[in-house]
This record gives structure tokens, sequence and C-alpha cells, in this order.
């Protein structure tokens, strides 16, 4: 079922990227940073394979890529100011998210927003979701346009790079990736256990304080 999945992506990336050219490039790592899981490590490598071809240079998809991750991770940002905060306030109580952890997200960002949006972006599934929260939080705009541009530059670099190197073999990458993909996400699965388990046992002290208060 996966396979078949990212045979489905990889159709549509391929038609995209040989239909558009550079702009194809830009377009698909757009739609990836957008919180959209299109992966990178099909856009990036293809296009390098074309580089083999002649149809692009590798520099040209690496701007072209890290131009497209700004763009599509600026439309999540501004989901994350607009529309997430007044959501995560009005039914965050339901996720068990409280504003307490939006004030502990927002000195987080405020301390480790360069560095986090810099390195996240060269991790899988990490790099997808990481605006969203930045926005949120209110990162400062400018400084998450600069570290995201940064941060997506030496990603998509290698995986064209890759490509490249690899030439009609560059989808077989894919394959090794999504065992990074697999590993992040157990510990992203993990994470978010502590974080459920850590909310139940606050509200649990909280009623057993409550309740020995009332006797």
């Amino acid at each position: 079922m996966i396979a078949k999945i990212i045979e489905i992506l990889a159709g549509f990336i391929i038609a995209g990227i040989s239909m558009l050219g550079y702009a194809g490039v830009a377009l698909m790592m757009a739609i990836e940073s957008a919180c959209i899981p299109l992966p990178s490590e099909i856009i990036m490598p293809f296009s390098g394979y074309l580089v083999t071809k002649g149809e692009f240079t590798l520099l040209g998809v690496t701007l072209a890529g890290g131009i497209g991750c700004v763009i599509g991770s600026v439309l999540a940002y501004w989901v994350g100011i607009w529309g997430g905060r007044p959501f995560v306030l009005k039914y965050g109580k339901y996720f068990l998210v409280t504003e307490h952890d939006l004030n502990i997200a927002d000195r987080f960002f405020n301390k480790y927003g360069n560095t986090a949006v810099f390195f996240s972006r060269m991790l899988p599934v990490v790099r997808t979701f990481i605006s969203l929260p930045a926005g949120i939080s209110r990162m400062d705009f400018r400084k998450f346009i600069i570290y995201t541009f940064a941060g997506s530059l030496p990603w998509c670099w290698l995986l064209a790079y890759l490509g490249k190197k690899l030439g009609d073999n560059w989808n077989t990458l894919g394959v090794y990736f999504h065992k990074f993909d697999l590993a992040i996400g157990i510990v992203i699965l993990i994470g978010v256990v502590w974080f459920v388990r850590r909310h139940i046992n606050i509200k649990r002290n909280n009623c057993s304080v409550s309740n020995s208060s009332l006797e």
C-alpha cells in the first residue's frame, strides 16, 4: 500500500518537474514544506538525475529547491500565526495542549528558534512540519526566512548531488531515506506518549490537591 502511494507521488513529481522545469522543482518543494508530505527524497534526486541529462544545473536545482522550501514554509508559518494559535487556545484542551504549553513553545522559539529551524530543515519528517509551530510561537519572521533558506540549501544540494551521482538509479534513494522517516516517526511517537502521560499526571495531581483542600 505504501509502495503504491509512493509510486503515485513519484509520478506526480516527475510529471510536474518535467513539464515546469526549475519552477516545477520549486513548486514541489513548496508543497513539501507546507505541511504536505510530498517526499523531497524523490523531488531533489530526480532533479539531480536531470542534471546528468543536461536539462538542469546542480546549482540551479539547489536554489530552486531552497526557494520552494521558503515559499511553502512561509505559507505554513502564516497558517500557524492566523489560524494555529487561536485554534490551540480554543480547542487545545481537547488535545491536552494548554496555554501554558504555548508559552513554553514561545520561550523555546525565542531562545532556540534559529537553531531549531535551521537544523530541522535537514531532518526528514520534521522539516515538513516545523514551520507551523514556528508560526504559532510567532518566531521573528525575518529570521525564520533566513534560517529556513540557509537550512534548506544543504538538504536540497545533498539530495540532488546523490541523484546526479546515481544517475538512472536515482529512485533507489527513497528506500533508504524512508528508513530514517520510520526512526524519526518512532521518536516523535515516543515524545507524544510522554507528553500525554505528563499532562494526565499533572491533571491527576491537581485533582488530588483540590480534593485534599476540600477535605
